[in-house]
């Protein structure tokens, strides 16, 4: 490979650990996102960060497992994960949804969802109408989901409950292409009976990012963050004062993030992760 430029080093050698998507950007599985497999560079990244000794946490906006059974699939593959190495925006609802004093969350997703919140002291409750809740969470629930779930999304809001979403992004990448993301689908449908606002709680909301660096002891503008959607890992670094790094392994490509604005493109826009893991080690 090249040299890297004096600005790319300049950039890397701040970072003090990594924040990974995993979906188009270390993996592609089906649109069940089951049959996951490696993408190029992802073994010689594991391997550089090992390596230089550099924490890493993956943050999936992925709700349909619970982060250990992701951190469980991705060990399967050989990746040196930990256990409590994979995030979800589940992980980052119970920071959240605790510190504004919520206490029953009506969950609109199965256990990826549930599991987490109760693990934090929640109790999640299920979306039947009439059912008494201080905020409502919706993540993966794509064959699940009924008319009389939303209704009862729906009556919570109405009735004062605060919505959440695991993420607004369109679509996810697979390996059969990108699917249509069930969050957002069912958020419009709330947002567009009730009026209310939706409160991100998965990428890219600063909180995402920032319980990632709490959990790595370092500050946001002490990561970098990699993926491969422009709406996502780029805009989530930005806010953190992070190094924004894009692939174009998954949703994005190169002319995908060339036409963000200026201040929102990648800090370093590469093919895939083996790219970073060599800057990583010349940094």
């Amino acid at each position: 490979m090249p040299e890297p430029e004096p600005a790319a080093r300049d950039l890397l050698r701040r970072v003090r650990g990594v924040v990974l998507d995993m979906d188009g950007t270390l993996v592609l599985g089906d649109r069940n996102n089951k049959g996951l497999r490696p993408l190029p560079g992802a073994d010689r990244l594991f391997a550089a960060l090992t390596e230089l000794g550099l924490p890493f946490r993956i943050f999936t906006n992925g709700t349909n497992r619970t982060p250990q059974q992701y951190a469980h699939a991705l060990q399967a593959l050989g990746f040196p994960v930990t256990d409590d190495g994979v995030l979800t925006p589940a992980s980052t609802a119970v920071d959240v949804m605790r510190r504004h004093g919520h206490r029953r969350v009506m969950a609109l997703g199965g256990a990826g969802i549930t599991e987490p919140l109760e693990a934090g002291g929640l109790q999640p409750v299920p979306p039947l109408r009439g059912t008494e809740a201080d905020a409502v969470m919706v993540g993966w629930f794509r064959r699940e989901l009924t008319f009389e779930a939303l209704e009862a999304a729906c009556d919570a809001v109405f009735r004062g409950a605060r919505f959440y979403s695991a993420s607004q992004s369109l679509f996810f990448a697979t390996a059969q292409g990108r699917q249509l993301g069930s969050s957002r689908a069912i958020s419009a449908v709330v947002r567009d009976v009730t009026g209310c606002d939706v409160t991100i709680v998965g990428k890219p909301s600063l909180p995402a990012l920032q319980v990632a660096a709490r959990q790595m002891g370092v500050a946001t503008d002490e990561l970098a963050v990699v993926g491969d959607d422009p709406e996502l890992e780029v805009p989530m670094a930005h806010k953190g004062g992070a190094v924004a790094v894009a692939v174009h392994t998954g949703i994005g490509h190169a002319q995908s993030f060339a036409e963000l604005p200026e201040n929102l493109r990648p800090h370093l826009d590469l093919v895939d992760v083996g790219v970073l893991a060599y800057l990583l080690t010349q940094r």
